[in-house]
């Protein structure tokens, strides 16, 4: 099959597994709401659309206020992460550079957790999308530069130690901060265990941050191809190396930041879904990172939906499901990425 093909049909398969858990985490609940119901209430808030329902005032405050902003919330999340996953892996060409495992989650979690123990408030809220931005760009270059001074050169295992330390690290003062406003703890732990229940006013705050990183991550498709083959290659070439990785970490760093003001630390999405598209899409970044973003964005429903539903009417924290799927996949990435080193 050419390239061309088997990009059309992962296109396909990602979009239709994308459709199907839209579907799920709007069907699912307490409440036992038609699916049918909730498309014919979709489709009619459409302009110049008109169809009846059949749903009642209480059922459209369900659908609409909780189940939607819910499911487009942990489809953002996901697909942001996964595309900064996929970004990262370019930038770092290396197959185990991930959000969580390169000190980005951590740093934004531990920048989070400081703005709500030591400003709160309004003040507090209105700093968190800086704060934490702030806080992936500072864990990212901590892993790279301890990785590539005690490394010679920064190879794959070596990478992911420093990022491990360096989350370590960072977790461990978060932890500390948090004994700081014991008052808080409920609240930080849920958040830190990962959390997509927000409504339409966490969409709203992170909404330019999302399309601002999203887009420049996308745009820069076609260098991240050039600059796969080598720094040298890629200068005989006339590429800027050096700019299009501060580029890309930059909008990376952002589209963690946004997912994890809202969400909290949720692991292992980043290296998930992006080997999953290479596997159905080939490697060419052109493809893989748009598939990514709508491949993180089904995987991260999907994951909130089982939460949502397995221990019901309790609920698992999602990160809890996304470590369940991502941690033997990680073992297995780990694995097959040593065997191509040696």
């Amino acid at each position: 099959m050419t390239a061309a093909g088997r990009s059309r049909r992962a296109l396909l398969v990602v979009s239709v597994v994308l459709l199907v858990s839209l579907i799920a985490g709007l069907a699912a609940g307490a409440a036992v709401i038609s699916p049918r119901a909730i498309a014919l209430a979709l489709l009619d808030r459409l302009p110049l659309v008109s169809l009846h329902s059949g749903l009642q005032p209480n059922e459209e405050g369900i659908v609409f206020q909780l189940r939607v902003p819910r499911v487009l919330l942990a489809a953002v999340v996901g697909g942001l992460l996964a595309l900064a996953g996929a970004g990262y892996q370019g930038v770092f060409r290396n197959p185990l550079a991930d959000p969580y495992l390169l000190g980005a989650a951590a740093g934004a979690g531990l920048t989070v957790t400081l703005v709500v123990v030591f400003l709160g408030g309004d003040a507090g809220v209105a700093a968190v999308p800086v704060a934490a931005f702030a806080g992936a760009v500072g864990g990212v270059v901590l892993a790279y530069a301890l990785g590539h001074t005690a490394g010679r050169g920064g190879g794959t295992a070596t990478l992911v130690l420093a990022g491990v330390a360096v989350t370590s690290f960072l977790t461990a003062i978060q932890t500390f901060v948090q004994q700081l406003k014991v008052d808080e703890l409920q609240r930080i732990y849920s958040w830190i265990l990962g959390d997509v229940g927000g409504g339409w006013e966490q969409l709203r705050m992170i909404a330019p941050y999302a399309v601002v990183s999203t887009v420049v991550v996308l745009l820069h498709g076609r260098l991240l191809d050039v600059l796969s083959v080598g720094d040298e290659e890629a200068v005989s070439l006339g590429l800027h190396a050096t700019r299009v990785r501060f580029t890309v970490l930059l909008a990376a760093s952002l589209a963690t930041a946004s997912a994890v003001a809202v969400s909290g630390l949720i692991a292992f999405v980043g290296i998930v879904v992006p080997h999953v598209v290479r596997r159905l899409a080939g490697w060419s970044y052109r493809v893989v990172l748009p598939l990514s973003f709508l491949g993180g964005a089904a995987f991260l429903v999907l994951a909130d939906t089982i939460a949502r539903t397995v221990l019901a009417p309790a609920e698992l924290p999602i990160g809890v499901v996304t470590a369940f799927v991502g941690a033997p996949f990680f073992v297995a990435v780990l694995r097959m990425t040593r065997r191509v080193e040696t």
